[in-house]
């Protein structure tokens, strides 16, 4: 399928997980982000972009959030950053990057970044309360500035809530069908990874819509038997080939040049 069929694409900090092997967000810096986030731009030409911003990166200072955004935009080619969490900060740094021309998504519910706070990656607003203060959160994003917010694992009825409380985008991930667009990442929906380090972190709400790992673990078993029978390369495989004579001439120059050896691996070489 054309990537241009898919609305937004976001360059997640996921893939501190799914392709540095991780088993949180938190260790990918920016810098590394930044590989990937121009890797999906050189690809995906006709599809929005969106880079997250990884943890500590700015948190320490609004000079830092902000270098920080605008080289996602500039050297990241993103058309957007993605900023978790909310409160006071988060709504007061949603409103500096937009006055700096930055457009950011929001991100409530399960922020990854904050799993230390969490105690590990927790489904959130396991209360009324705390449901309450979600629907609050998304319209304080709303307000700041954020074009769209991605709500993770929460309760159906609570992303209900949010979806209608708001006058943007919402995107669910683990939080139901109530939301206005879905997300999963790459490597979980594809089936990608078979090592037992994924199958830990594979999330419960994730549906497989392929088993890519399992493909390419066959392939390369049968690539390790191929090459140890002897099949691969064979001559199929093997072009680039010395003419008759040439051959014979390189052998003679081998032997005239004392490298014997050299000219009898020549002499038993199949092609």
């Amino acid at each position: 399928m054309d990537l241009a069929d898919i609305d937004i694409l976001l360059v997640g900090d996921s893939a501190s997980m799914v392709i540095h092997g991780h088993d949180t967000t938190l260790p990918i810096t920016l810098e590394e982000m930044l590989v990937h986030c121009r890797s999906v731009a050189r690809g995906a030409k006709n599809t929005f972009l969106v880079g997250d911003i990884p943890f500590g990166s700015y948190e320490s200072s609004d000079e830092n959030l902000l270098k920080s955004a605008i080289r996602i935009l500039k050297e990241g080619g993103m058309h957007a950053v993605k900023l978790e969490g909310s409160g006071y900060c988060r709504v007061s740094a949603v409103r500096k990057l937009n006055q700096a021309g930055v457009a950011v998504m929001g991100h409530i519910g399960l922020t990854p970044q904050s799993v230390s706070l969490f105690g590990g990656f927790r489904p959130q607003a396991n209360n009324a309360r705390a449901a309450v203060k979600l629907v609050e959160q998304a319209i304080e994003l709303q307000d700041a500035g954020c074009f769209s917010i991605v709500l993770e694992c929460l309760p159906d009825c609570v992303s209900a809530a949010i979806t209608s409380s708001v006058n943007v985008p919402t995107i669910g991930i683990g939080a139901g069908s109530n939301t206005n667009g879905q997300i999963l990442v790459y490597h979980d929906l594809l089936g990608f990874l078979q090592h037992p380090h994924h199958a830990k972190v594979t999330p419960k709400f994730c549906k497989q819509y392929a088993q890519v790992g399992k493909v390419i673990n066959d392939a390369m078993i049968h690539f390790k038997h191929d090459v140890a029978t002897g099949i691969f390369p064979g001559a199929l495989f093997s072009p680039y080939i010395l003419k008759h004579h040439e051959r014979e001439i390189f052998v003679e120059l081998l032997k005239k040049s004392g490298y014997f050896d050299a000219a009898s691996g020549v002499e038993a070489s199949q092609f």
